[in-house]
């Protein structure tokens, strides 16, 4: 069977400790989410009302228990504390593909977490039959590229006013991976 997502998984790294999100994480997630820096790349603008955090991160919860994605929240191995967040999401088992995404707080950045906790989420999913990662970033996000390439990803296109946000069209760009 692909992905039995009714255990969830627990990832370690050397650094890391990857555990599946809860409804008590947005919590965590809130002031990240907040984080207009961190959010400069993504589908929505930064969020200010926890209960809009709470209420994502319950959707997520509720892909899990579906089967139909994994979210982890990201904790340091040593101290616990809260690194951001990482899924694969969109889980196809016919195609046995999924979309990777990741998420740092700003104090995480540059440390190389983020990479490695995703060298942990494509591992965990080639390991359980998945064939094919895709990612996607916004047009000019060149750390989330660059991570991608890193991990072996290669460009695949260009979506062209993928995203609308704040009443603007957004280009995106489209990663694959094979494993």
């Amino acid at each position: 069977m692909i992905l039995d997502l009714s255990r969830l998984p627990i990832l370690e790294t050397e650094r890391l400790r990857l555990s599946p999100q809860t409804h008590a994480d947005a919590a965590l997630l809130y002031p990240v989410m907040g984080d207009p820096e961190v959010m400069a790349y993504w589908d929505v603008s930064e969020i200010d009302d926890p209960e809009v955090v709470a209420s994502i991160v319950g959707s997520q919860v509720e892909a899990m228990e579906a089967g139909r994605a994994m979210h982890w929240v990201m904790r340091g191995l040593s101290d616990a504390v809260f690194v951001g967040a990482c899924d694969l999401s969109d889980i196809d088992r016919w195609h046995r593909r999924a979309e990777v995404g990741f998420m740092l707080g700003r104090d995480a950045w540059g440390r190389g977490y983020g990479l490695e906790a995703m060298q942990a989420v494509v591992s965990f999913a080639a390991a359980n039959g998945l064939r094919r990662l895709t990612a996607r970033t916004h047009l000019g996000n060149r750390r989330s590229e660059t991570l991608l390439e890193k991990l072996g990803f290669a460009e695949e296109g260009l979506l062209r006013g993928h995203i609308l946000r704040d009443g603007e069209r957004r280009d995106c760009r489209v990663f694959g991976l094979l494993l």
